[in-house]
């Protein structure tokens, strides 16, 4: 039930003297309290042109808590992220200025402030009508670095026209929040938040749904300025993408025809290849380190070039007589050469979990960050040749691509 708020004194019931007062109040309480879901600005009389409302989210970034504000126009989102205090008074400000209607979501209640056509402020309070959110999913979607409301989640198919979750889409939403995660980590160890334009290539774009991603994030999220190019062998998918991007006029995205090793050498920044099959993950790789990448990401799959070649070791071979060990064990090796390689050419690297692509049950990701120690790199390669020679292995994809280049002999 929705009511008017009031309080009780001696000589009987009495309006609070600002329900404009008491609003912001309640807000600064449930942020504090860390009750607060959402509020939503609406209602708008202003002058900009297009715009109808502000979303407010609360957000945990790397420098801390921050309101998140997506401005809402009729072609397009704009979103800006402000330290606590300036966007209590962000909302304030909007209120006074642009907005007759503010709705406050908290964990168990709706609030609403509006202003009539007298400007005089009504609130009303009541409990949350069908929504069921404990404090732990609320903390747990504070990290999301993205959310549904964003134009290229309903233009790709993720979200209906109501920016709800289209539930076949739940895994490839949930993939799409864990890559962004793991990029910003990233991009925070290879210090890129410092450089404005960054130049971002994604092989195996697919549908784009990563790439619409990371422009999304490193612009509205960031407030940087890339350029982000989608690279797909097939056609129909980069017209797809491309007319995509031209409908919500991202300028800094776009997509072309190829793949990794008919793509022309130039500097790039970040170098994700997510569908990199067998040795295309180590030319990808190479790629990476020839271009210089702050960041390389692969998700590798198909290990086929290793696996004939390895003769195992007599004590093993109880264990590797049996086709699925031993191919569990070729993509161990193939992967683990691959890290030590990123290592010796001067990157931190890391092998984890990742969610898998909806085209493989692989869910494996290298990512390289440059910044490693080179001082290591004679006992790193000499590590490599002890595991080719433990298992007989003749050659390794990425090691004879940088091995050409010079590697180990100070080039």
């Amino acid at each position: 039930m929705m009511m008017t708020e009031m309080t009780e004194t001696p000589t009987g019931p009495k309006k609070i003297h600002s329900q404009s007062d008491l609003f912001f109040s309640l807000l600064a309480d449930c942020l504090n309290h860390n009750t607060f879901v959402k509020l939503v600005l609406g209602k708008y009389h202003g002058s900009e042109p297009g715009l109808e409302r502000v979303f407010v989210r609360r957000l945990t970034l790397r420098e801390g808590e921050c309101l998140s504000f997506l401005y809402r126009y009729q072609t397009k989102d704009i979103t800006k992220n402000l330290p606590m205090a300036a966007g209590i008074a962000t909302i304030r400000d909007l209120f006074a200025t642009a907005f007759n209607n503010l709705h406050l979501q908290t964990v168990s209640e709706d609030i609403q402030l509006s202003l009539n056509k007298k400007g005089k402020c009504n609130l009303q309070r009541g409990k949350a009508a069908g929504r069921s959110v404990s404090p732990q999913e609320h903390d747990r979607e504070k990290e999301r670095f993205l959310d549904l409301a964003k134009p290229f989640l309903k233009e790709l198919g993720v979200t209906n026209g109501q920016h709800q979750l289209i539930p076949s889409m739940s895994r490839k939403w949930k993939q799409i929040n864990k890559f962004i995660e793991v990029l910003d980590h990233a991009i925070v160890a290879a210090k890129l938040k410092e450089k404005e334009r960054l130049r971002v290539v994604d092989f195996g774009s697919g549908k784009g749904y990563l790439t619409f991603a990371m422009e999304e994030y490193l612009r509205a999220g960031l407030g940087l300025s890339p350029k982000v190019t989608g690279v797909e062998l097939r056609e129909d998918l980069v017209a797809l993408c491309s007319k995509a991007a031209q409908r919500l006029k991202l300028d800094g995205l776009s997509f072309t025809q190829g793949d990794i090793r008919s793509f022309p050498p130039e500097s790039i920044d970040i170098m994700i290849a997510l569908h990199a099959c067998d040795m295309a993950t180590d030319y990808a790789i190479h790629l990476g380190i020839r271009s210089g990448a702050g960041i390389i990401m692969c998700a590798p799959c198909c290990h086929k070039q290793i696996r004939p070649q390895m003769q195992s070791p007599e004590l093993l071979r109880p264990m590797l007589k049996h086709g699925i060990h031993m191919g569990q064990e070729a993509e161990m090796v193939t992967d683990s050469l691959r890290a030590l390689l990123l290592e010796a050419s001067g990157y931190e690297t890391r092998i984890f979990e990742f969610v898998s692509l909806e085209h493989t049950s692989k869910n494996k990701m290298i990512l390289g960050v440059k910044g490693g120690d080179l001082s290591k790199q004679a006992e790193l390669l000499a590590q490599i040749r002890e595991i080719k020679e433990f298992y007989s292995i003749r050659e390794h994809c990425l090691e004879s691509l940088l091995l050409a280049d010079g590697l180990g002999q100070g080039g």
